[in-house]
């Protein structure tokens, strides 16, 4: 690995104001979740006729990887301004990542929302039993009995965005804001193609902000940024966090 690399991302980052780091399903892989559009990812296969990858754990059991729990070190010495995330798998919120600094674009497998007062909830606060509710997806339809919004009384849906859904206000407008109001905005293990959460890159761009790419797979984002990683999250994100850490002693 270079250390040139670790050494110029660990600068910026120690030297600016406002960091957003956005992940996708990259960062997660280690924890032993598939990917989507990697060699192996679930779009890669199902694109090839196969059938999409088993996890190498059930995905209630994955833990918070080595990357994760560094972003976590950044947030931990004041070096992290907003976190966005499409990834569902909940290892952020599990990590230590503070909610008001999060911003889980595509949802929360672990989380139910109110669609009237939009509030966020765990299953057991909500009284949801997936085994006789189901997974309450937008699209779902409303069972007889089923349970209400324990703040407002509305209907109370997963979390989680599928394809055709409305992306979370709340989310979506902390994220554009972030974005583009930061001086680095740090890509991790996102092929930055699903929109419209592929659209903060251009945000911080656009303010001028140092884009840095860690990604295994070609993004359209590869020729803009101003440092490109081809490594795991794994590798190369602690070896930053470590570096930022020594540049502030």
């Amino acid at each position: 690995m270079s250390d040139e690399q670790v050494n110029l991302a660990a600068e910026w980052i120690a030297k600016c104001e406002k960091l957003v780091i956005f992940t996708g399903a990259g960062i997660s892989t280690e924890s032993g979740l598939p990917d989507y559009r990697g060699p192996d990812g679930v779009w890669t296969r199902r694109e090839k006729g196969l059938p999409p990858p088993r996890s190498k754990v059930p995905w209630h059991l994955a833990k918070p990887n080595d990357a994760h729990l560094a972003i976590v070190g950044l947030q931990k010495i004041g070096k992290l301004d907003f976190l966005i995330s499409q990834n569902v798998d909940g290892l952020h919120l599990k990590s230590g990542i503070k909610p008001e600094k999060l911003a889980e674009l595509h949802g929360n497998s672990y989380l139910m929302r109110c669609v009237d007062c939009d509030r966020q909830m765990t299953h057991e606060e909500a009284g949801w039993d997936k085994t006789v509710w189901g997974n309450g997806y937008r699209t779902d339809p409303v069972l007889k009995g089923q349970p209400k919004c324990p703040h407002c009384g509305g209907r109370i849906i997963s979390s989680v965005v599928n394809f055709g859904d409305p992306l979370p206000d709340k989310e979506i407008s902390e994220a554009v804001r972030h974005s583009q109001n930061c001086d680095v905005f740090f890509v991790i293990g996102s092929s930055l193609v699903v929109t419209p959460a592929a659209y903060m890159p251009e945000y911080a761009l656009k303010n001028g902000a140092k884009l840095i790419l860690l990604n295994l797979g070609e993004t359209p984002f590869d020729n803009k940024a101003h440092l490109r990683i081809w490594k795991k999250a794994g590798d190369f994100v602690p070896k930053v966090v470590d570096a930022v850490k020594k540049i502030l002693k």
